[in-house]
């Protein structure tokens, strides 16, 4: 029995492993590439050998954050960052990825090494999962959320009027929805209004409609919402924001089911059935006289109460998951999650602002962050803990727009209107930070501004 030559006992060796592992020289050219990787990219070993790996593997950090690159200039291994590479096929995989140096006997650097698992079964799996943590459109395990996932059939099957109570932020639109899709209106209209925005008059003419003539304006017949949702489902939210006489109005369509457009004398019937939300105390303006006991009996015919997400932490996770995903997809990034210091933060945070104030907050990372890992410095000011924050707690309040502003221009005077350092403070590209700059309108002294100032003059 001869023994192997010791390159086709490596070889052998490394096709034997279950990760897709490859190396390349000091050009960047792939000099292996094991069995796995193959298997992994659907490219083969003999058509990735002698080429640039970015042509190979097409991965989502090469052009910008090239995880070999970073090891091969500072030394340091990378370990298990999740990225996407696109397949033969041009679909997404995703894999982990690990590197660190590769020397030869002497200890001489003559390239890097890198190793990636595939992780389509654990995404596969992730997704099944999901799904049984997902109701319509909305998702979440923890038992406060199941609670209203088993009332949400019973309450599509039937033609009652819900009225939906929750705190800010917790989505009652989102479940008024799922209730219409669960229901056999499921296929005429859903219309949605907002009545706390409106006032009277425009609210009065945006439910019901007008009739040409009714004023100056009007020279056309216009329907009103209950109109459009013939047949479906109209959702009044913030209907304790609606004014007397405005419930006066409202409670005639509940009880006889017809509704006057304005200008018109002749009464129009209605099919459609009607949803409210409201995040007041309606019981509490009965008590106070401001608003009608009759009308709060019509729409509390059946109550859905939703939780805080205070009162549901198990399922942030899920959430970060479904919004990281969401802006993935509308921004064109490669985010894989957030580090464990950061689901950490928001696990423990009140979210006073509930689930809108969450999907804000993760918006507010995507500005920062350019992929991998979100990280603490991606946070929101007032989430960075008192370390990071400093001064940056009085920015607590403010839009994500006059946020993004505030940091870039702290950023620039921390580092004398350097754009490349400031870019680097940030973790942008100094381009997209140039774009910023542009579209927010700040002003960057030039260098020979910033020259004289450093003399004192």
């Amino acid at each position: 029995m001869t023994t192997p030559h010791p390159d086709e006992f490596h070889g052998v060796i490394l096709d034997s492993i279950n990760d897709g592992v490859f190396t390349v020289d000091q050009d960047w050219k792939i000099t292996s590439f094991n069995r796995a990787a193959e298997r992994i990219t659907g490219v083969k070993r003999r058509e990735a050998l002698g080429r640039p790996c970015c042509e190979v593997f097409r991965a989502s950090i090469c052009e910008a954050s090239c995880a070999l690159r970073e090891t091969l200039a500072t030394g340091r291994p990378v370990v298990n960052k999740a990225i996407y590479v696109l397949g033969v096929k041009g679909q997404r995989i995703p894999i982990s990825i690990s590197t660190a140096v590769f020397k030869d006997r002497r200890g001489n650097v003559i390239g890097g090494v890198e190793t990636f698992r595939d992780l389509s079964l654990v995404e596969d799996l992730r997704k099944e999962i999901e799904g049984k943590d997902r109701f319509a459109d909305i998702v979440g395990r923890s038992t406060a959320i199941r609670q209203v996932f088993q009332l949400l059939p019973l309450l599509a099957d039937s033609e009652s009027t819900v009225l939906i109570e929750g705190a800010s932020g917790t989505g009652k639109e989102l479940f008024a929805r799922a209730i219409h899709s669960l229901s056999r209106r499921k296929e005429r209209p859903f219309v949605a209004i907002n009545c706390g925005a409106l006032p009277d008059t425009l609210l009065e003419s945006e439910l019901f409609g007008y009739k040409a003539g009714a004023f100056t304006d009007a020279r056309r017949d216009k329907p009103g919402r209950f109109a459009l949702a013939e047949g479906g489902t109209v959702f009044l939210d913030e209907i304790g924001d609606i004014s007397p006489a405005m419930q006066t109005r409202l409670l005639r369509v509940l009880q006889e089911r017809v509704y006057e457009p304005l200008g018109s004398v002749q009464p129009v019937a209605t099919d459609v059935r009607v949803l409210a939300a409201t995040h007041q105390d309606l019981a509490g303006l009965v008590q106070a006289g401001k608003f009608r006991e009759d009308l709060f009996y019509r729409i509390h015919v059946v109550r859905l109460e939703l939780p805080r997400l205070c009162e549901r932490r198990e399922d942030i996770p899920l959430l970060i998951e479904r919004f990281i995903a969401k802006f993935n997809r509308l921004q064109g990034k490669d985010v894989a999650g957030v580090a464990d210091d950061v689901l950490a933060r928001l696990m423990e945070y009140d979210f006073p602002g509930n689930v809108r104030e969450l999907e804000n907050i993760i918006e507010h990372a995507f500005v920062l962050c350019r992929g991998g890992l979100i990280q603490l410095s991606h946070l929101p000011p007032q989430l960075r803990g008192p370390a990071e924050t400093g001064s940056l707690l009085e920015l607590s309040g403010l839009t994500l727009a006059a946020t993004e502003q505030w940091l870039i221009r702290d950023a620039l005077s921390r580092h004398h209107g350097n754009r490349t350092a400031a870019a680097k403070q940030l973790g942008i590209d100094p381009s997209t930070l140039h774009r910023k700059i542009k579209s927010l309108g700040i002003d960057v002294p030039s260098p020979k501004s910033r020259k004289r100032r450093g003399r004192g003059s």
